[in-house]
């Protein structure tokens, strides 16, 4: 199952059924980072341990192909409340201690976590006159593309991993009526299990943390 072509199937949908509405299209990229986890789970094929239960130490690396971005579509009922979904494809590589003491050769998510939510929305009074301040949050789920190689076995595809959640806060800046320009702090948390090919499991919950710079499109 591919993570892209959902996302945008869910996002025509949505276009089609708030075209009355005032509806924000947003795309972003940005700096994304994520901080250590416990891995847990059992791996017949690892040459160091078979059950496993370490802290991985990950690395985001935004900019290296693919890189690290998102997509929002946001219908506004008020000038101040809405709601929509969102699609991030946010990233984590093992850094390499992670992997020599533990017996990988791969542990990534690189074509993404891909973590899809809906999403409450809540604008606020504008502040220097013409920066609007916002807050989201969504809950939703995770497909992550794992990457994940041992003993020779490869276990590389996606997978329906997970709950997620994510939350936001941010400003915008009107550049015209149609167009703005967004910066903006977004976290998010998703737990991910992901079936080997070696016959076990591996489960870990990974936190990202973002700093977003991105345009919106009004209609």
């Amino acid at each position: 199952m591919s993570a892209k072509p959902f996302f945008l199937a869910l996002l025509a949908f949505l276009i089609g059924t708030v075209a009355r509405a005032e509806t924000q299209l947003s795309f972003y990229g940005g700096y994304q980072t994520s901080p250590h986890s416990v891995v847990t789970g059992t791996d017949p094929a690892n040459p160091v341990s078979t059950n496993l239960d370490f802290t991985a130490g990950w690395l985001g690396k935004p900019f290296t192909p693919p890189p690290y971005y998102g997509l929002r579509i946001t219908r506004w009922q008020s000038e101040t409340f809405g709601f929509g979904a969102e699609f991030t494809h946010s990233k984590v590589y093992a850094d390499a201690a992670t992997l020599s003491d533990n017996g990988f050769s791969r542990l990534e998510f690189t074509d993404g976590l891909n973590i899809f939510t809906v999403n409450l929305a809540r604008r606020f009074d504008p502040v220097f006159g013409t920066y609007k301040p916002y807050a989201m949050g969504g809950i939703g789920f995770a497909l992550p593309h794992a990457d994940i190689q041992s003993g020779g076995a490869h276990t590389f595809g996606y997978q329906l991993s997970g709950p997620a959640a994510r939350w936001t806060i941010g400003i915008e800046r009107a550049i015209n009526l149609r167009w703005s320009s967004f910066l903006e702090y977004q976290g998010s948390y998703s737990r991910n299990t992901v079936n080997l090919e070696t016959g076990g499991t591996l489960s870990t919950n990974i936190l990202t943390n973002s700093l977003n710079l991105g345009v919106s499109r009004s209609f």
